[in-house]
């Protein structure tokens, strides 16, 4: 079977999501499930697909691809900081640490691109930073910064909001705060460097992060949720850049701001009803997936084909997740 068969094999099994009362209340996300058990929190990444924060469709193995970037990920930046994995049993599966979830999201940009651009042209600011006039689509700051965003619930918008609000509605204490800043920083310098290691260029980027607690030890920053994957990251081919931000036109990319766009040109931005998502688009998404997994981790992506849904039952239940 070719690699797009395979996907199209895949379509009826895409995984929006089940219910696992074994390991006890869910809460659910846009793309991800969590269930908390002592110490330990449950991840179950579906194949969910949204945008403008709604949740749209399904996509095989998005979910296997997500997961197998983020592990990737977790491993090549453990000398930066502590991340949450403790192992992974199944694809779509992860156990992680429970930890204190700080509730804002890390919103790393280096360019010009993407809501930042669509924010500037209205106010001339991102997140309440005020930026130069005159800048160009796509154009790279001098140095990256950080646009915290609010969390918010599934079928909700998140907010941005400024650095300084965070501290000012005691989301997080400025210590905490700071490490968890210089970490991103951190993280995005390491990724740009590994990303034009494979001719890519990480444009923009979120990290999660949560607060371990330990009797007799200061609290310590660590990294949840995912890292640099098509998600949660913007990326775009190097060699492409110069050449299109010389015509106006937009470089070519790996993450789903496509799709975005294909949903704008179908007069949706997120309010009203969203147009039907038809299987083409579904196995083309699949395919940008999968391809963006190929490029920036430079490994095979090897799928895990099947019902997604009964391969997690039966995992949860002869381990005992």
């Amino acid at each position: 079977m070719t690699a797009r068969s395979i996907i199209e094999a895949q379509l009826p099994f895409a995984y929006a999501g089940a219910e696992y009362p074994e390991l006890g209340n869910k809460i659910s996300g846009k793309v991800r499930d969590s269930y908390v058990k002592g110490d330990e929190r449950v991840l179950i990444t579906s194949d969910r697909l949204s945008a403008f924060d709604v949740i749209l469709t399904t996509i095989p193995f998005k979910g296997q691809v997500l997961n197998d970037m983020a592990v990737f990920w977790f491993e090549e930046t453990r000398h930066i900081i502590e991340n949450h994995l403790l192992a992974r049993p199944h694809p779509n599966l992860l156990v992680t640490e429970q930890l204190e979830i700080i509730p804002v999201e890390l919103v790393v940009r280096g360019y010009l691109t993407g809501s930042a651009w669509r924010d500037y042209q209205s106010a001339g600011s991102v997140s309440g930073i005020s930026l130069p006039g005159g800048m160009n689509q796509f154009q790279r700051f001098d140095r990256p910064l950080i646009t915290p965003s609010t969390k918010a619930p599934s079928g909700t918008h998140d907010e941005p909001i400024s650095d300084a609000e965070v501290i000012e509605r005691g989301l997080a204490e400025p210590k905490i705060w700071s490490e968890a800043c210089r970490a991103a920083l951190a993280l995005f310098e390491f990724g740009q460097t590994r990303a034009r290691e494979q001719g890519l260029i990480l444009v923009d980027t979120k990290y999660e992060f949560g607060i371990r607690k330990r009797p007799g030890q200061s609290p310590q920053v660590v990294l949840a949720d995912e890292i640099h994957t098509s998600d949660s990251s913007r990326y775009w081919i190097n060699d492409s850049y110069i050449a299109h931000l010389a015509h106006g036109t937009d470089p070519v990319m790996l993450d789903k701001e496509f799709f975005r766009r294909w949903l704008i040109e179908h007069g949706y931005m997120g309010n009203g009803t969203p147009p039907p998502i038809p299987d083409t688009m579904r196995v083309e998404v699949a395919e940008r997936y999968i391809d963006a997994f190929e490029r920036v981790t430079g490994q095979k992506f090897v799928e895990k084909p099947g019902p997604v849904a009964e391969s997690l039952r039966t995992i949860i239940r002869e381990f005992q997740v």
